[in-house]
């Protein structure tokens, strides 16, 4: 995954998990809240999740909460690192949204 913690591209697997992190939630409900908030155009399946979930443990922007031992499901949360990086890419979309909306949409 090419997400650095500098002014890089978040890509958009990423971008939808860390919102969806922001209450702590299980990978099954990761994947049905993402496919419900893009209005069914973004469907993350196992693999995708399961790689960007550990890669994003990796660079700390989650962390997975304990869990009862006699539990399967793993829940995850987003951590203050993974929210500023969020709160940066945001950002970043407005500034490519402001630049396209005044160039693009001024002749239109």
């Amino acid at each position: 995954m090419p997400e650095s913690t500098e002014r890089g591209a978040l890509t958009e697997a990423v971008y939808y998990i860390l919102l969806a992190l922001h209450s702590p939630m299980h990978g099954y409900g990761i994947m049905q809240y993402v496919k419900e908030l893009s209005n069914d155009r973004v469907n993350l399946g196992p693999g995708t999740l399961y790689g960007a979930i550990n890669t994003l443990i990796e660079k700390g922007w989650i962390k997975a909460l304990s869990t009862p031992e006699n539990s399967r499901k793993k829940e995850y949360e987003i951590t203050l690192k993974g929210r500023e990086t969020l709160l940066l890419e945001i950002e970043r979309l407005e500034e490519l949204l402001a630049h396209g909306n005044k160039i693009a949409r001024r002749d239109a």
